[in-house]
């Protein structure tokens, strides 16, 4: 059911561009990379990507509960 949320209210997360750093550093790297290298690098990113995604569904998901702890002591 959690995970149900989440997916609903992902729609209104918004997501921010990339950082000056992350452009500054990936953007000059990127140019110096062969087209292989490029996809490998693409493949990285995703991973990467999907990793966080990963986190913030377990972050929403234990933030969730905890809320649900302090609510149910609340009343108690």
């Amino acid at each position: 059911m959690i995970d149900a949320m989440l997916g609903y209210r992902q729609g209104e997360i918004h997501s921010t561009e990339f950082s000056d750093e992350f452009n500054k550093l990936c953007i000059p790297f990127e140019n110096a990379l062969s087209e292989e290298q490029i996809d490998v690098f693409h493949k990285i990113l995703d991973c990467v990507s999907e990793t966080a995604a990963a986190e913030m569904r377990a972050a929403y998901k234990i933030g969730f509960k905890d809320g649900a702890a302090l609510m149910r002591e609340i009343q108690e």
